[in-house]
């Protein structure tokens, strides 16, 4: 038996190559796994392909795909003939590197040499085409795959096939693909239904996902913490924070302990609801449980805190997460600036932008627009369009977001005039075809006493070929409304529904309260009608619109059944409060 001598690091004798354990790789560089390549090519016999494959294997499972494919071709030139295994490794390194074509000429080679493919080549192929955004690719080869029995797909290939068409929102497609591996073979586990699951919450469809969860139970999968998890976050997104909280604690119930993000889930709902208590109790159900908030829990409560203007309290959230050893990162900061500026404490709120980059935090995009907003809010235009300027020296490219901020700040301080002149000079098509930006300069023009501009600026946006959205006709009844075009305005509302543009509360608010100042009651009572009977209610200022025209118009007045009404009904709402 031939001498066995360790060699530094990882570096074994021919006799030791058998042993060679790729999880080790892990542990070390590449450089590494490069030298023991070399010193597996020097020996005379050198080890067969089986004891290269484990090696190669290692590197691509720390991703440096390009060394594996380097090595790969090392040995081809070598003389070292590669096997199956060998060709599937260079298929999987050639999608992780989305070279999904070359994956595929090596499918051609394996044939041309004798080496049919395997289950583990299709399943690489498939899964690089998802990862490559080639979804209707990958389900076209899974059903040839199927239609001409070339391979028996396994739960990878079903989970890759069905993770692709919920990426491209063919959530239904998946559910049927889901329906079909429960009637074969290849029974479904947990992990494809999570898939879709998760996708349905995604999709609004909360219900639909309940259905499949209980579905699934009933077939005998059990659900882990990631079922549990989306159903949660999809409950919480519509507001059935109840519901989610008992789905936690149904969880328990079944053994299926709650981790730190099924919580911070919780956590961050409450929060955006203002319900900042309940938030902190949820914080004190998970401590109890031997589970510690982390950063994102903690980032929901300071926003929490912040969006209710209780900026100490959000204050004092970063003080615990400090003796944490928490350290606050750019969206803790984003949270605290924009309780500064919606409070107007413009002063704190700059204070804080400058020293979190003492710090040696890098402002984001929501960074600088939290910041311009507040700046404009605060009525200081002259530094927002200076701390704009400043943003693009520092190489950030502003956004369409950015630029929505911008222009409306600028209208909101009567610079109506720069703004367009703004809008005018991006000379970018996407920026300059985007309907939200013309709707901030419409309604800023309107607002500035620019009606007749605001007016040419819809009728652009129209030749552009656009579609206004229900803010850009809302915006433009007003418009109309404000210069006595009444029935250009009543005709633009009955458009819109044409164009399957349904008016919303702001709509019908917007129109009843100018056909109210103007006097015209009659038509502000048809179109009051209307509006409740689709489900709306008036807001605080159309009300007062309302009330102040009670005494003006006849006891038998159907407005004034309308408003005495809602009145009432405001009342006891008062009442049970």
């Amino acid at each position: 038996m031939l001498n066995c001598t360790r060699l530094p690091h990882l570096y074994y004798s021919t006799a030791s190559t058998s042993h060679f354990n790729p999880r080790l790789l892990g542990a070390t560089k590449v450089n590494d796994a490069l030298q023991l390549f070399d010193e597996m090519l020097q020996r005379q016999p050198p080890p067969n392909i089986i004891e290269f494959n484990k090696l190669i294997t290692g590197i691509v499972k720390i991703k440096h795909y390009s060394t594996a494919l380097m090595l790969i071709k090392q040995m081809k030139l070598m003389g070292i003939h590669a096997n199956i295994y060998t060709f599937n490794i260079s298929i999987n390194c050639h999608c992780r590197l989305n070279q999904v074509a070359y994956g595929f000429a090596l499918l051609a080679t394996i044939s041309k040499q004798g080496f049919p493919p395997d289950l583990t080549t299709y399943n690489t192929l498939i899964h690089g085409l998802v990862l490559a955004d080639r979804v209707f690719e990958a389900v076209e080869l899974f059903k040839k795959l199927l239609r001409d029995k070339l391979c028996e797909p396994d739960q990878f290939m079903y989970g890759s096939v069905i993770n692709g068409l919920c990426k491209v929102g063919h959530t239904s497609k998946a559910l049927e693909l889901l329906r079909y591996m429960e009637s074969g073979s290849c029974k479904p586990v947990v992990h494809q239904y999570n898939t879709v699951i998760d996708s349905l919450c995604k999709d609004k469809m909360v219900d639909d996902a309940l259905e499949l969860f209980t579905h699934m139970t009933e077939k005998g999968v059990p659900a882990d913490v990631i079922t549990y998890n989306s159903l949660i976050q999809g409950l919480c997104n519509f507001g059935r924070e109840t519901e989610a909280a008992k789905m936690l604690r149904d969880m328990e119930d079944v053994g299926v302990p709650p981790g730190v993000d099924t919580f911070s889930i919780l956590v961050d709902s409450f929060c955006k609801q203002g319900s900042v208590k309940d938030a902190e109790v949820a914080v004190q159900a998970m401590v109890r449980r031997g589970l510690y908030p982390n950063i994102i829990t903690y980032n929901a409560l300071i926003d929490g805190y912040c969006l209710r203007g209780e900026i100490e309290e959000a204050e004092n959230v970063i003080d615990r997460m400090m003796e944490q050893d928490i350290v606050p990162d750019i969206i803790t900061y984003n949270s605290l600036i924009n309780g500064y500026c919606k409070k107007k404490q413009i002063d704190k709120a700059r204070h804080l932008f400058q020293d979190i980059q003492d710090k040696g935090l890098i402002p984001d995009f929501v960074t600088y627009g939290i910041m311009l907003q507040g700046l404009f809010l605060s009525g200081h235009p002259a530094t927002a369009i200076e701390l704009f300027n400043k943003m693009q020296e520092k190489g950030l490219t502003p956004d369409i977001c950015t630029y929505r901020i911008l222009l409306h700040g600028m209208c909101k301080n009567s610079q109506c005039s720069d703004a367009l002149a703004l809008f005018r000079s991006l000379g970018n098509e996407d920026l300059m075809k985007d309907v939200g930006l013309y709707t901030i300069l419409i309604d800023g023009c309107s607002k500035c006493g620019k009606r007749n501009l605001a007016m040419d600026l819809f009728d652009e946006l129209l030749s552009e070929g656009l579609k206004p959205d229900v803010r850009t006709y809302s915006v433009m009844i007003r418009v109309y409304c404000q210069e006595g075009l009444f029935v250009k305005g009543k005709e633009l509302l009955r458009k819109m529904e044409e164009n399957g543009c349904l008016p919303n509360s702001f709509t019908y608010n917007v129109i009843v309260r100018e056909l109210l100042k103007q006097n015209e009651c009659g038509e502000a009572e048809i179109f009051l009608e209307e509006m409740i009977n689709r489900g709306f209610m008036p807001d605080h200022a159309t009300f007062e619109n309302l009330l102040v025209r009670i005494p003006n118009v006849g006891k038998d007045s159907r407005l004034r059944t309308i408003v005495l009404k809602l009145a009432s009904v405001e009342r006891k709402d008062v009442k049970s409060t």
